[in-house]
This record gives structure tokens, sequence and C-alpha cells, in this order.
């Protein structure tokens, strides 16, 4: 029982298209250890595909070798999209942090409460980002004046701050 094989020569193949092949899937993905690895992947897939072998086996393997390449490509692309997707979720807070953050409010507005009325809502205005001309026409002052109360407001949080809750 005689088996029949195959004629053609796949190490002449090998040889002939591997590097080409293997700087061109380096283009696509930017890494030529990864490129070799690709080419490779080619290569056993054309092995593994009789039809495939003869005289049109080079343009085969380029093929399959480029759409390999775009397929790790657009792989990489999705894992790098789900791993930040991933780093955002390890963002959220731990409940001992969003207590400190509660706490901390909590201390801010019991020193906003003990301070003079207009130094509280001068702080609270900037906070929230108005120019000073918004601020002197909020508190009806002259705008000249908003750069000097704004020091002595948190100059008063800071001195009231301390008084309630010490140096930190």
């Amino acid at each position: 029982m005689e088996t029949e094989t195959d004629p053609w020569d796949f190490d002449a193949c090998f040889h002939a298209h591997y590097a080409r092949i293997a700087r061109a899937v380096a283009r696509i993905v930017g890494n030529n250890g990864r490129a070799e690895e690709i080419a490779i992947d080619a290569f056993w897939k054309l092995w593994r595909t009789p039809q495939a072998h003869g005289d049109r086996a080079g343009g085969w393997l380029y093929r399959t070798a480029v759409r390999l390449g775009f397929n790790d490509l657009r792989g990489n692309q999705r894992r790098h999209k789900y791993e930040q997707q991933a780093g955002a979720l390890s963002d959220v807070p731990t409940p001992e942090q969003v207590h400190a953050v509660g706490e901390e409010r909590e201390q801010v507005r019991r020193v906003l409460a003990a301070l003079n009325p207009r130094d509280a809502e001068l702080l609270l205005l900037r906070s929230d980002g108005l120019s000073y001309e918004e601020l002197a026409e909020a508190i009806e002052v002259k705008p000249t004046s908003i750069g000097t109360l704004i020091a002595r407001a948190q100059q008063a949080f800071r001195k009231e701050y301390v008084r309630l809750y010490g140096e930190q």
C-alpha cells in the first residue's frame, strides 16, 4: 500500500518567505518577537492546509500572516481598553476612604459655620470658581478689596480649623 506524499517542499517555502513575512507582520504589530511568532503561526496554518500548498503558497502565506497580524493588533487594542476599564474600577474608593472624605467634609462645614458669615460665603464662592469681579458683586464690595478679604478669610479658616482640630 503506497501513501501519496505531497511533492511540495515546505522547507524551501519556509526559507524563501519567512524573513519577509516576519518583517511585514512586524510593521503591523510593532514588535519583532511577536511578529516572528505570528509568522510561525502562518506557516503552521500553511502546513495544516494542503490545498494552499504549491505555487501559490507565498501569496496565501502573506495574506494569512497579515490577517493574523491585524487580528493580534485588534486583540491588543481590546485588551488595552479592558485593562484601562479595569484600572478605572480599581480607582473606586474603599469604605475607609469614603468615611475619611465624609469626615473631612463635616470638619470643613463646622469650621465654616464658626466663621464670620461673609468670610464663609467668600470662601465658598471662591471655591466654586467665581472671579474677583463676581465675588465683589456677590458680597457687595469693591473688586480691589477682594484679594485682601480672601486672604483674611483663609487665615480665619486656618485659625478656626487649628482651634477645633489641631495641627494636621
